[in-house]
């Protein structure tokens, strides 16, 4: 399999991390890849139109994306260990739930970065974005416990790769003081040798 992947992306993180925890990394091929917002990438494309990143390509031409559908993927690919996508019941509807909080609070990071970067934000966006940010830092807080009390699973790799983007474009923002117990649980997840090995880097 080849995955276009970037060591900045906390999309393609969330493939790596669910590749490492599932034992998979000798079978994905990283091809280093540009997914830039105003210029649609060629080689990305031949293998999504959208030129977005993670995209794998399986063995047999096809191709899989978004990071979502190629972690739930590869989580069927390994043969033991346990599966970061419950198969059923409450503990089921909680990972996906978990999971989609994580994605939603990315997709709201990445708006706000580019808005911040643009020659004149707009102060209404940003705001906004700060506001989401919080009220979703204020939840999680008081799941840190729940969080802690159950496996590993997808829902903890996003929402990891969500507060390590936090870190890694938002350092000012500080959010461990507005969430310290979510700070505890995050400190524990960053330990995982996934998590060490797929920390994001500028290069």
């Amino acid at each position: 399999m080849k995955l276009h992947w970037s060591p900045k992306s906390p999309y393609v993180r969330k493939v790596m991390v669910c590749a490492h925890e599932r034992g998979l990394l000798p079978r994905i091929e990283l091809i280093r890849s540009v997914a830039a917002m105003l210029k649609p990438n060629p080689a990305i494309m031949a293998d999504n139109p959208l030129s977005k990143i993670p995209t794998l390509v399986l063995d047999d031409g096809r191709t899989l994306f978004d990071s979502a559908v190629i972690c739930e993927y590869l989580d069927t690919l390994a043969e033991s260990g346990s599966r970061l996508f419950p198969a059923e019941g409450d503990a089921r509807w909680q990972a996906l739930r978990w999971h989609a909080l994580g994605d939603g609070l990315l997709d709201a990071l990445i708006l706000w970065r580019n808005e911040r970067e643009r020659e004149v934000p707009l102060p209404a966006l940003l705001d906004a974005f700060d506001l989401k940010t919080r009220a979703t830092l204020q939840l999680l807080d008081g799941e840190a416990a729940a969080l802690a009390a159950v496996p590993f699973g997808i829902g903890h790799v996003a929402l990891g790769c969500a507060l390590g983007y936090l870190d890694y474009r938002f350092d000012a923002f500080g959010w461990r003081a507005l969430a310290p117990r979510l700070a505890g649980w995050a400190a524990e997840v960053n330990a995982r040798p996934s998590f060490v090995a797929t920390a994001p880097a500028d290069g």
